[in-house]
């Protein structure tokens, strides 16, 4: 059983970890791996065709846990507590729940202190005892309803009678709403910043704006932000990554092709990872796919937080290729990334009517562009590829095939819900520096 201290408007933990509100998704998950043994039979709750209007859940049954994810932002909004049995609960080191204390209004009210009258929920009989970023939820009888209005702690209950705590949330505000949207699948809570703690010395994205010419991508302009160095331990700043103070703001910031790996690491920052292309299963769809592939790898910057990948080519060590990730689940690489924030304007050459068109003509997708929407405006191939994606130990892929479709210098990755779930930005091979060839006797 767990033994976990609460902290109101902040954090569910021990000593080793602790879930705080405002957290990425990802950070979740990797707590939940390094606790294998002890946390157990995780679920993950989401909705397929509606991703974003329905929360992103962590359940965990055996521990009477679930985590409450903002689905958009995919960052942490509520931890609730829903079977008190489950699992032991402190308040500044003190227990008021365990299977030997029972979580009692007496109980709740010794812990923690007195507090405003509590609001009664007369659809589901429940009192909800609230404090700042803190409510307890007590099941009361029907009979006692036409006496609540000074309070649960003014009702006269039997002996033994006493109600007990069955939902305990952690919210970041002074009181949780227990609403839902209209579709039912969104709890409305505020949400809190990113935690200072869950920084980790890495770099943010806030935006990305797809830098293009015309009729071709030229790089990216990121707007990215990070915890403060050297200044205050609670004050953030919008950095350009990695930069030195003084260097130019245009250069800290921007990435384009035929930059050099150098060059990139000075804008974003060392990768997160760095990773070598083993193979190119697009290679049979280019009309030079018979050539004998090149003696060295190219290779990738990945960056996980910003949702970016980097392509460099082997012999020139040169941008040759941006992929941008949408963190959608039901996808493949579904928490490997952070969802990258873009935005692509595009010309239609269309001329059928498109919501996304906006008073400009420009074509405005983002990551939350559906591909119907962008498929109207956009002359696409009207044939896609099937993309199939497995790994060498496991050739099942239980979230189906993607649909790759080709436009100008990008590739969209669009699932089988029709959001697109990745953006390849490439420079077409007439437009790369040919390469000499020399022979050595």
């Amino acid at each position: 059983m767990l033994d976990l201290e609460i902290v109101p408007e902040r954090s569910l933990g021990c000593d080793a970890w602790e879930f705080v509100l405002g957290m990425h998704f990802s950070q979740a998950v990797s707590i939940i791996q390094s606790q294998v043994g002890t946390i157990r039979g995780v679920q993950v709750l989401y909705s397929d065709q509606n991703p974003l209007s329905v929360d992103l859940v962590i359940n965990m049954p055996q521990d009477g846990i679930r985590l409450i994810f903002d689905p958009v932002a995919q960052r942490l909004k509520i931890i609730e507590i829903y079977n008190m049995k489950l699992v032991k609960l402190r308040y500044s080191g003190m227990c008021f729940n365990s299977p030997e204390i029972t979580p009692s209004i007496e109980q709740v009210e010794h812990c923690f202190g007195a507090t405003h009258p509590g609001l009664y929920d007369s659809q589901r009989h429940l009192f909800a005892l609230n404090f700042r970023g803190l409510s307890f939820y007590f099941p009361v009888d029907s009979k006692f309803e036409p006496g609540y209005a000074h309070g649960l702690g003014s009702l006269q209950f039997p002996n033994g009678g006493s109600p007990v705590v069955s939902r305990t949330t952690i919210y970041y505000g002074s009181q949780h709403q227990l609403t839902r949207s209209a579709s039912g699948g969104r709890c409305s809570a505020p949400l809190a910043d990113l935690p200072l703690s869950c920084y980790r010395h890495q770099l943010h994205l806030r935006r990305c704006d797809v830098l293009r010419s015309p009729t071709a991508t030229l790089g990216l302009r990121l707007h990215i932000y990070t915890e403060e160095r050297g200044g205050p331990v609670s004050a953030l700043t919008p950095l350009a990554a990695g930069a030195r103070a003084g260097s130019p703001a245009a250069r800290r910031r921007v990435v384009r092709f035929g930059d050099s790996c150098q060059a990139v690491s000075r804008a974003l920052a060392a990768p997160a990872r760095l990773y070598y292309k083993a193979d190119d299963k697009m290679r049979i769809h280019r009309p030079t796919a018979r050539r004998r592939p090149p003696p060295a790898s190219d290779y990738f910057f990945n960056y996980f937080t910003l949702g970016l990948d980097v392509l460099f080519d082997a012999r020139t060590h040169q941008v040759k290729k941006f992929v941008l990730h949408t963190n959608y689940p039901g996808h493949y690489n579904f928490n490997m990334y952070h969802r990258c924030e873009f935005e692509l304007n595009v010309q239609p050459d269309k001329c059928e009517s498109n919501a996304l068109v906006e008073s400009l003509g420009a074509v405005s997708i983002t990551a939350y562009s559906k591909w119907e929407s962008v498929s109207r405006a956009l002359r696409v191939c009207e044939r896609p590829v099937v993309l199939n994606r497995a790994s060498s130990t496991n050739t099942t892929n239980p979230f189906g095939s993607t649909f790759c479709y080709g436009y100008q210098d990008m590739i969209f990755e669009v699932m089988s819900n029709n959001y697109i779930a990745s953006i390849t930005l490439y420079q077409p091979e007439g437009t790369r520096p040919h390469y000499a060839v020399s022979s050595i006797a």
